[in-house]
């Protein structure tokens, strides 16, 4: 296994320990600069490692030509597994709304299935460009709502809510496109 596979597969390591933190319950006292608490920022520290590994491996690969197939398909879903983790950690701590994670979530199961049945056939559907900016925007939501998710600064709230809608939006549009793209797997 090359170098970049294994940091995708770190990666993935790093989503027990963010369920793990989030269930110690007394790290949710500690407040830091009456802004975070300690359980966020421990959260946010590993999904700020996370998200570096996810531009770490992909970086090692294009530049040492070490794409494979097992990357092109484990990146994209051990990205999609680290921002829904926290994505759910946020609903529960009603940072979130559920809907948000409900398209979030479906659109990740349909490229998801998609990505599995044209594994069947032998081929293998990388992430497009939308899919990689809205990937970026899943991340910078998670980072924003483990920051400020608490806040009641009006200014704030208004940035996660357009945040939170260009987010679903993008969600939508990148997996609509995904799915038109890849139709042809389906036959």
């Amino acid at each position: 296994m090359n170098l970049p596979n294994r940091i995708t597969l770190f990666r993935i390591c790093l989503i027990p320990l963010i369920i793990v933190i989030s269930l110690i319950q007394s790290l949710k006292e500690v407040t830091i600069f009456n802004l975070i608490n300690l359980q966020s920022l421990i959260i946010l520290i590993i999904f700020l490692i996370g998200a570096f590994s996810d531009l770490l491996d992909g970086h090692i690969a294009r530049k040492r030509n070490l794409i494979t197939n097992f990357g092109k398909f484990a990146d994209p879903l051990a990205d999609k597994m680290l921002v829904l983790t926290v994505l759910v950690l946020m609903v529960s701590e009603h940072y979130l709304e559920p809907w948000v994670l409900i398209i979030i979530l479906a659109r990740e199961m349909t490229v998801t299935g998609f990505r599995v049945v044209a594994a069947s056939h032998n081929l293998v559907i990388a992430a497009s460009t939308l899919g990689k900016v809205k990937t970026n925007f899943q991340f910078a939501l998670v980072i924003m709502l483990l920051v400020f998710g608490g806040t009641t600064i009006p200014w704030i709230q208004v940035f996660l809510q357009i945040l939170i809608y260009a987010t679903a939006l993008l969600t939508i549009v990148s997996g609509a496109e995904y799915i038109l793209k890849n139709k042809h797997v389906l036959k």
